[in-house]
Formats: structure tokens, C-alpha cells, sequence
């Protein structure tokens, strides 16, 4: 008889932990469906008119000192792949809205462009992070793959955590970093592995430091403004901006 309702028990927890899941996954299906964007467009949509000027705008994110002898990546059909070799150690490239967090309504936005140029650090540590988010989303065409792959990857240490010094710069007057941001401001990034934004004083009422945790990356991300865009031209934004 105990059996009996100890099995009975089991089962309705069973049911139960069922019928949340397929809540919690309606709620996701409903919110994405309200989003302006809420699926991948067509690969197309993401991609630069020519090579040229994909090459030209991620140079951009940084100062010519640094971009003019950095490697190149331009995003075609396939994923990634190297448009200019560098020699100083630097990597820039243009990510798309899949490198923002899930919930970000801009994930699938095609008009975003984020051109940013990493020290040696950050592609050893990030850039393989990008390149697989886009060499997932370019075969699946889904986000919670694409999720669920960096997560296996992360777990299984294929993917990287970030290396200490990690960072890049986003200078880029020519960014449109999703509706209603632009190009934003100028800024510097760093990578930092998981911990919390109040570490840095990020996010705080007159602090200049911003940050995000991405716990699906394992990481977490701060933005640091600077008064310059790449081309010595200043930032006129107000600092809350």
C-alpha cells in the first residue's frame, strides 16, 4: 500500500514538473512572438553588401594605432572566416544581434551591426564564443539550440572562460547596436568570468561602469565609456545616456 502512494505521489510530481516546463516554454514562445523580431530572418538580411565595407566597419571599433595591423573577419553564409591577416595580435570583427543576451529584443534584429576589435586575450578566450554562437545559428536557425550548444560547450571545456586582461574596444561612430541604442557611446569591454556587476560598482546612480551577467556564457560583461569615438571625433551623448 505504501508503495502504491509513494508511486502515486511520483507520478503526480512528475506531471506537475511536466506541466510547468510546458508553461515556462509557452511563456518564452509568447513573449518571442510578441517581439519585434521573433525569429531569425533570412541569412542574407544579416550579411554586408560587399567584403570591403564589412572590413572597413569593423576597423572602425578601434583606433587606426590598433585596427590598421589587426586581422579581419567578415561573416559570410558559412560562419566567420579571416578577410585580412594581422600582426599584432588583435582580431576585429562585426558581431550580429545573436551575441546579445536571449532575452534581448534585438537578438534577431538583421539591421544590428556591432563592430568591435579584441586584444590577444579576449580571442583566445571570447572569440570562440561568437564563432560558435554563429556557426550554430547559421545551421539551426534556432536560439535555444544555439544556447544549449554554448552551455555543452562551456560545460565540457571546449569553449573557453575568459582569460584575465580580456577586453576590446567598441569605438565605432558606424555601430548600430539595435533600435532605440544606435551607436550608443564609445566605449571599452571587458570580460570577466561569471561574478556579480556590483563588483566593479557597475550600474550605480554617477558610475560610468556598466555591466551584464551572462550566465549562459559564463560570463560576465562590463562596459566602460570613453570621450572618443575611433575617428578623434567626441562623444556628445549626456553620460546617462
Amino acid at each position: 500500500m505504501k508503495r502504491e502512494v509513494v508511486r502515486s505521489i511520483a507520478v503526480a510530481v512528475f506531471l506537475v514538473a511536466i506541466a510547468l516546463s510546458a508553461a515556462s516554454s509557452a511563456q518564452a514562445q509568447a513573449r518571442d512572438a510578441k517581439a519585434p523580431y521573433p525569429n531569425m530572418a533570412p541569412v542574407d538580411q544579416y550579411l554586408m553588401p560587399d567584403r570591403n565595407s564589412e572590413i572597413a566597419l569593423a576597423r572602425s571599433a578601434g583606433p587606426d594605432s590598433i585596427s590598421h595591423d589587426a586581422e579581419v573577419l567578415v561573416l559570410t553564409q558559412h560562419g566567420y572566416e579571416t578577410a585580412v591577416k594581422g600582426t599584432n595580435g588583435f582580431t576585429c570583427l562585426v558581431e550580429r544581434g545573436w551575441t546579445a543576451t536571449p532575452d534581448d529584443p534585438n537578438f534577431w534584429n538583421p539591421k544590428l551591426r556591432g563592430p568591435l576589435c579584441l586584444n590577444a586575450a579576449a580571442v583566445r578566450s571570447y572569440l570562440p564564443i561568437t564563432i560558435k554562437k554563429t556557426d550554430l545559428v547559421l545551421r539551426d536557425h534556432s536560439k535555444e539550440q544555439m544556447l544549449e550548444g554554448i552551455r555543452n560547450g562551456i560545460a565540457k571545456k571546449e569553449l573557453p572562460t575568459p582569460e584575465p586582461g580580456a577586453m576590446s574596444y567598441m569605438l565605432s561612430k558606424q555601430s548600430y547596436l539595435g533600435d532605440g541604442n544606435g551607436h550608443w557611446r564609445p566605449h571599452l569591454m571587458f570580460f570577466i568570468p561569471l561574478t556579480d556587476t556590483e563588483t566593479w560598482g557597475a550600474n550605480q546612480t554617477g558610475s560610468q561602469v556598466f555591466g551584464v551577467k551572462l550566465p549562459n556564457d559564463s560570463l560576465t560583461l562590463f562596459f566602460v565609456p570613453v570621450s572618443t569615438w575611433s575617428d578623434g571625433t567626441p562623444d556628445d551623448a549626456p553620460p546617462h545616456h
